[in-house]
């Protein structure tokens, strides 16, 4: 008879890790993931202890606030220094900018304002005459919400800093980096529920690996491990859905609408890689009177991303872990955080100094 799935069951946890085992290749294999869920999960709840040896699971860049460039930083500065309201998550006011960050924008007298949504930012428009801009961050999954609220008759008193990103081809440029060495990716299952399967086919399938969409919770993060290094014990490489309680092969297509309906893609920064055409957006025209860049006439200056000892850009490229970093839990920590990945609550020098991932097997 067979076992009804439950998200917390020891003996299915002990049948995926002695999988795991068997699965597992004699030689090294190293699998990205690409969000700051999946690593939570991972780190609070030691799945690491459960891989062999020769596997490596490390996150990439999976934090939209990691992954932000100072120039897009600088910018919401200058605008709140212009005298705007900018409105942003709570994360984003501690990443350092070329000069400032927005919580030391604020401590200068700029109105910074931490909201959770793009929705409480247009709320805000609306009961002030002061220009009101929401900067607008994050993947796949946070850019249907800002498409919603352009198209939903916005007070003209609104603008958004757009720097909203695709994960499908950040994951393609860092398989052509030197030195990631990435034999296999398990994507994000959030994104994965806009996206479905298709945007990961067209970006990857030239690379013909194994891409596993992955589910939180333990065990479905332990299956998709499993499936990975199957994958790779049968030398091939497609996208499979581990994850189908919650992500259909088509993905959502009234927020695909959503968001072809406001944006169109565009070459954009990202911390730690650099430019990558195609994997961010920009407004259509039909919404340019909404952009801030245009609105406020500033582009942001392109500052040094380079912290002289942070391994930042390392951990965003899965080129490190936190702990290679020697200013990991010493100068760098989250009430006094150096660089962007102990600053995000999704970037992994935070997640492992919470939850104490660098204490490898």
């Amino acid at each position: 008879m067979t076992r009804p799935f439950q998200l917390s069951d020891p003996v299915r946890a002990r049948q995926l890790a002695d999988a795991i085992t068997i699965l597992a290749p004699p030689t090294p294999v190293k699998i990205v993931h690409v969000c700051g869920t999946h690593e939570m999960a991972i780190t609070q709840h030691g799945l690491r202890r459960f891989l062999p040896k020769t596997v490596e699971i490390l996150e990439g860049p999976g934090c939209p606030v990691c992954v932000t460039p100072t120039a897009d930083i600088d910018a919401a500065v200058q605008i709140a220094e212009a005298g705007a309201i900018v409105c942003t998550f709570g994360d984003m006011t501690r990443v350092p900018g070329t000069r400032l960050t927005l919580e030391q924008a604020r401590s200068k007298g700029c109105d910074i304002r931490v909201v959770l949504s793009a929705a409480e930012a247009a709320s805000l428009a609306i009961e002030t005459d002061r220009e009101v801009l929401f900067f607008a961050v994050g993947f796949e999954t946070t850019t249907p919400m800002t498409a919603a609220v352009l198209l939903d008759d916005p007070p003209a008193n609104l603008s958004v800093l757009v720097c909203h990103k695709k994960i499908p081809e950040a994951m393609a440029v860092l398989l052509n980096l030197p030195g990631t060495n990435i034999n296999g990716y398990m994507a994000p299952g959030h994104v994965s529920t806009i996206l479905g399967l298709a945007p990961y086919a067209r970006q990857l399938d030239l690379f013909k690996i194994p891409i596993v969409i992955g589910g939180f919770e333990p065990l479905d993060i332990l299956y998709a491990i499993a499936l990975i290094l199957r994958q790779l014990r049968d030398g091939k490489g497609f996208v499979e859905n581990a994850f189908p309680r919650a992500v259909a092969d088509e993905g959502n297509v009234a927020a695909q609408i959503l968001i072809e309906t406001v944006f169109e893609s565009a070459e954009v920064g990202w911390r730690g890689i650099g430019t990558i055409p195609d994997s961010g957006y920009r407004l259509r025209k039909e919404f340019a009177q909404f952009d801030a860049r245009g609105r406020f006439e500033i582009h942001g200056e392109t500052g040094s991303e380079t912290i002289p000892g942070c391994r930042c850009a390392d951990v965003l490229t899965a080129r490190a872990t936190p702990a290679d970093c020697p200013l990991f839990g010493t100068r760098c920590t989250p009430l006094s955080p150096v660089g962007p990945c102990m600053v995000g609550t999704e970037g992994a020098c935070s997640i492992w100094f919470r939850y104490g991932g660098r204490e490898l097997p």
